[in-house]
């Protein structure tokens, strides 16, 4: 049995080479290295184009690494995959748009042929805040709730790992900042280890214990940022001269990185 990994998420040495037309190629990541432990929230900052997804991507098993190795609980992440312990949200939620729901949070287990969990499910649509909504369709609720449901079907097999790609990134921005503090509040109660992507440095900073700023492509860590706010964060912490100077610094470093010719 291979030795388990130091943490819950290891990527090391990463390189991903995009095939182009015409024989070129684009590097989209290059000597990428991070680990994130069990049961933390690490968030991923940069600017755009330089390769947030696709670490995100690579961590779901979606692509495959030019160079390096990933690994998730120790073990390839197409092995998790297929005994479904990694939970995705992405930003279009993909709901079926038939189905209530109830029935949306339920479909993991079938799709695992699993006997469903009724008692899971109610409990994940009870901790999204949407109990009265189990027996609605995705075109009668909002953006946000469709997202809940979103959330609450990525959790629903209680998943080693959440993998979260822009889940708000529709939104608008006083549903988005409604979004976080629901989420800050689901991750509480799970302790779930969770990566996310996200442009929103306010995001960011309210969510993670550690947020990962990234140079321009290729992308590679520019910097790592610990994130000592207590928990639980609610809208008081947002108004505290400490997140704003957080929100600052790591705004700062995503403003360099805009910049060509800007190192790691």
């Amino acid at each position: 049995m291979p030795e388990p990994a130091a943490g819950a998420i290891e990527l090391s040495g990463i390189g991903k080479e995009f095939a182009l037309r015409r024989g070129h190629s684009v590097q989209a990541l290059d000597g990428f290295d991070l680990t994130v432990e069990h049961g933390e929230f690490v968030a991923i900052l940069g600017p755009s184009g330089c390769g947030k997804s696709t670490v995100l991507r690579l961590v779901a098993g979606l692509e495959q690494a030019t160079l390096g190795e990933v690994s998730v609980e120790g073990r390839d992440p197409g092995e998790l995959i297929r005994e479904h312990r990694l939970g995705v949200a992405f930003q279009e939620h993909a709901l079926l748009p038939w189905a209530s729901a109830r029935a949306n949070v339920a479909l993991p287990f079938k799709v695992a042929g699993r006997p469903v969990d009724r008692e899971r499910v109610d409990e994940l649509l009870a901790l999204v805040g949407l109990e009265g909504f189990a027996d609605a369709r995705p075109r009668q609720l909002s953006g946000g709730m469709r997202q809940r449901v979103a959330i609450a079907r990525a959790l629903a097999l209680k998943p080693d790992v959440l993998l979260l790609d822009e889940p708000f990134g529709a939104l608008d921005a006083v549903t988005r900042r409604r979004m976080n503090l629901e989420l800050a509040r689901i991750w509480l109660a799970q302790r779930i280890t969770t990566l996310l992507v996200t442009h929103d440095v306010d995001e960011a900073v309210l969510l993670a214990d550690r947020v990962v700023v990234m140079t321009g492509r290729p992308g590679r860590v520019r910097h790592v940022q610990r994130v000592e706010l207590p928990r639980p964060r609610g809208t008081q912490v947002t108004r505290e001269p400490a997140f704003h100077a957080l929100v600052d610094r790591l705004t700062g470093l995503l403003d360099e990185a805009e910049q060509p010719g800007t190192a790691a």
